[in-house]
């Protein structure tokens, strides 16, 4: 009885040390990635700060630059804004208020190439597509209203 117990030990005793390299691994792994999820939190921890960062920038820049006038990825632009009730034209940069003053006097919609002719721009691809893009603008934010057939018009 005594050879029995004696050669079960030596099985067991393997056993046991086999399932501790089986549990050492498994745990070295969830530790790697415990620590993966750790750096991950870090990282979106960082990109938050950075992104509340530059939105202050961006309202603080949009609040102080005088004409509507604002960078983007280094680039200027003419910042226009949300049309809200009681604002009147002259929140828009002067481009944008000549615009609006050509679609205004119209007697009925206009298409882009007619106001490019009233401000007397070239109406060639690139320039008609400037226009185009400055009075889709317009119309996003409240200023003109875009018909279903490609013209503006005011909304007033």
């Amino acid at each position: 009885m005594r050879q029995v117990a004696r050669d079960a030990e030596p099985d067991l005793h393997g056993l046991i040390t086999a399932r501790r390299v089986e549990l050492d691994l498994q745990a070295e792994k969830l530790s790697q990635q415990l620590q993966d999820v750790r750096d991950e939190l870090e990282e979106l921890t960082v990109a938050e700060r950075v992104a509340r960062r530059l939105a202050e920038r961006l309202r603080a820049e949009t609040r102080t630059t005088p004409g509507g006038a604002g960078q983007v990825a280094g680039r200027a632009v003419l910042l226009v804004p949300q049309r809200e009730r009681d604002t009147d034209e002259t929140v828009l940069p002067e481009d944008y208020q000549r615009i609006m003053d050509v679609v205004r006097r119209a007697d009925t919609p206009v298409m882009v190439k007619q106001v490019c002719g009233e401000l007397r721009m070239s109406k060639e691809p690139a320039r008609s597509e400037a226009m185009r893009s400055k009075l889709n603008q317009l119309a996003e934010r409240g200023w003109l209203r875009k018909l279903a057939d490609g013209k503006f018009t005011t909304t007033l």
